[in-house]
């Protein structure tokens, strides 16, 4: 079991990710300079180092290749589609849960042909990253009946039509 910081461990694997980089918003207008990558995370609000923005802003996206920490209000974290990979199974109705801290909720999880799926998360749900796991669980909530590791995630609406709720068992 590896032993000290996390963003020490990151650092001798990735040492890019501990390179200073921007702060920028959506758009892409630089707020300020941080540290590196490797001491963020998607959904966090302190520790960014801007201030006077008039409003709260959160991390929204981290990018490595260009070393900027995106940050936007609240509600840019709210995540509707979620791609995953390695996934395999067949149909059953369910709920996915892309937080360990948080309840499983409704979606909608189509499996594409490479062994990856597209979930649509029907009520949306804050702070989903890549490199997070999205489990499956019947409904109800108890028993996990599969999962996948996320690749992608974003604010959008999935092409679902003509497809069912269900799952990856």
């Amino acid at each position: 079991m590896p032993q000290g910081r996390y963003a020490d461990i990151v650092e001798r694997l990735k040492p890019e990710a501990a390179e200073r980089g921007e702060v920028v918003d959506l758009d892409g207008r630089v707020l300020g300079h941080h540290p590196g990558i490797i001491h963020f995370t998607v959904g966090q609000r302190k520790g960014l180092g801007i201030s006077g923005a008039g409003e709260p802003l959160f991390v929204i996206r981290l990018d490595a290749r260009s070393r900027r920490l995106v940050v936007g209000p609240r509600e840019a974290l709210r995540t509707r589609i979620v791609r995953l990979a390695s996934v395999h199974g067949e149909a059953v109705t369910c709920a996915v849960k892309v937080r360990s801290t948080r309840s499983p909720v409704p979606a909608v999880v189509t499996p594409l042909p490479d062994a990856s799926a597209v979930i649509e998360l029907l009520q949306g749900e804050d702070s989903v990253a890549p490199g997070q796991a999205c489990v499956f669980y019947e409904e109800g909530g108890t028993r996990v009946l599969g999962g996948g590791w996320i690749v992608s995630a974003s604010s959008g609406r999935a092409n679902t039509s003509g497809s069912e709720e269900f799952c990856l068992a």
